[in-house]
């Protein structure tokens, strides 16, 4: 199966995950999306990772983290920057999603990384992704 934008199937997989309940999700890994997965786990927004290597590809298995009633702790996880449409942002531009709660995840000259560090570092970079 041909997947067009893995990112975005990485993000879809977690979300429909979340929302079913489900304690465990698998997604095909590739280093963008370990590092990631690694983001996300610091950030607290999921509860552990591992990487598992076959003979293909690989599989990244994720423990997702739900709160004590229930309701999972990403409440949405959104792709911004796509492959049709590629969104750049300088360093006096970056985002504040949910005002601070949130994170936005970019892709600058100096890796992967959150908004909080791209402000400490004064980068800017493509906005991968929004999670809160």
């Amino acid at each position: 199966m041909n997947i067009t934008d893995p990112i975005a199937d990485f993000l879809t997989r977690i979300r429909n995950a979340q929302k079913a309940g489900l304690d465990v999700v698998s997604v095909p890994a590739s280093k963008l999306k370990i590092t990631l997965t690694h983001i996300l786990k610091e950030e607290g927004f999921l509860k552990n990772f591992k990487c598992i290597r076959d003979r293909k590809q690989g599989v990244i298995k994720i423990a997702l983290k739900y709160r004590e009633d229930g309701t999972g702790v990403i409440r949405g996880i959104d792709r911004i920057s796509r492959s049709s449409h590629r969104i750049y942002v300088g360093t006096g531009r970056l985002p504040y999603i949910k005002n601070g709660f949130g994170i936005a995840i970019l892709s600058t000259s100096r890796g992967i990384m959150t908004d909080r560090e791209a402000r400490k570092l004064h980068l800017g970079g493509e906005h991968i992704c929004s999670v809160y």
